[in-house]
């Protein structure tokens, strides 16, 4: 499945199960919500000036290990489960 962000304006529906806008389920994109609103809440509690820098580092970060948990999923992982780069 690919992840289509929502674009709002008059695309964006409420109604049904789906966004007829970016084709997401509106669960999906509430649980979204959530996650960018937790991770707004971490910065501002923190105090962070430089919000570009973390913010592309949490990107970075989820992104790789959600491509490690991919690759173990399909079989791909290697070695003896010994976790690399945290």
């Amino acid at each position: 499945m690919q992840f289509s962000p929502c674009k709002g304006g008059e695309n964006c529906t409420q109604g049904g199960t789906h966004c007829q806008g970016c084709g997401r389920s509106h669960e999906e994109i509430a649980a979204t919500r959530e996650l960018i609103a937790g991770i707004t809440r971490f910065a501002l509690e923190m105090g962070y000036e430089n919000v570009e820098q973390f913010t592309a580092f949490v990107g970075d970060k989820a992104a790789k290990k959600i491509r490690m948990a991919q690759a173990e999923q399909q079989g791909g992982g290697i070695g003896i489960g010994i976790p690399i780069g945290k």
